[in-house]
C-alpha cells in the first residue's frame, strides 16, 4: 500500500516509553497472567491478527479475556441474532458478549488486557498512539479487502501510520463511538498528527482507563 508515513522521533519515543512501561509493570503483568490461567482453560496470551501499517498482517498480543473457541462462537452468535449482528457492524464489539470470562470483563474495562501490546510497540508492529486496529472477521488473506469495505476511501490514509495501543477513539468515548465516527477520528489523526497531539492523547488515556468510561 502506498503512502506509508515515517516519523523517527515518534519511533524513538515509542521504544523508550514501552521499555520503561514493561520493566516497571513486569510483576503486575505476571499476576494478571496467573489470574487468567487460574480462572479459565486456555492459553494465557492471545494472538489477535490485525492489519498494521501499510496493510501488513500483525499479531497483537493480549491477555486472553474469552473462553476457548471464542471466534467460532462469535460467528455463530452473529448468524443467529440479527440485532447482535447490527451491533457488531456499528461498533465492532458486543456490549454483553457471552464469550468473555469474568476476569476478562475486568481486564477489558481497564484495558489491562492490552498491556502486553507494548511488546508489539518494541517490535515495531504498533505505536503507543495511533488508529486502533479493527477486529476483522475474515481470514488473513481477506483482511485488506475487509478494512477497505469498512473504511472505504479512508482505508489507505488510516493504514499509512502504525496502529496504536491508544488513540483519539479511546479518549473520545471508546466502545460507545459508532464506527463511522471512529473512521473520521482515525482519518483526521493520520492526516494531522504531531508529537504534541500524541502526548495529549496519552495524558487523556490515563483517566479514561481508570474510570473505564465507555469500555465494554
Amino acid at each position: 500500500m502506498e503512502g506509508i508515513k515515517h516519523d523517527p522521533l515518534k519511533r524513538i519515543f515509542d521504544i523508550l516509553f514501552s521499555f520503561v512501561f514493561l520493566v516497571c509493570s513486569a510483576p503486575f503483568l505476571l499476576i494478571i497472567g496467573f489470574l487468567v490461567a487460574l480462572t479459565s482453560k486456555g492459553p494465557i496470551v492471545y494472538h489477535s491478527l490485525r492489519l498494521g501499517r501499510g496493510g501488513s498482517t500483525i499479531r497483537c498480543l493480549k491477555f486472553r479475556t474469552m473462553y476457548e473457541n471464542a471466534e467460532d462462537r462469535l460467528h455463530e452468535i452473529l448468524r443467529s441474532d440479527p440485532s447482535l449482528q447490527r451491533e457488531w457492524d456499528q461498533y465492532q464489539k458486543l456490549k454483553s458478549d457471552p464469550r468473555i470470562t469474568p476476569i476478562g470483563k475486568f481486564l477489558r474495562r481497564t484495558s489491562l488486557d492490552e498491556a502486553l501490546q507494548f511488546w508489539n510497540v518494541l517490535k515495531g508492529d504498533l505505536s503507543v498512539v495511533g488508529p486502533r486496529p479493527l477486529t476483522l472477521m475474515g481470514t488473513a488473506g481477506t483482511y485488506l479487502d475487509e478494512i477497505r469495505s469498512i473504511y472505504g476511501k479512508n482505508a489507505q490514509t488510516i493504514l499509512s501510520v502504525r496502529p496504536g495501543i491508544t488513540g483519539i477513539w479511546q479518549v473520545s468515548g471508546r466502545s460507545k463511538v459508532p464506527l463511522l465516527e471512529r473512521q473520521k477520528m482515525e482519518t483526521n489523526y493520520a492526516q494531522t498528527r504531531t508529537f504534541w497531539v500524541d502526548l495529549v492523547v496519552i495524558a487523556k488515556t490515563i483517566p479514561v482507563v481508570i474510570s473505564s468510561k465507555g469500555a465494554f
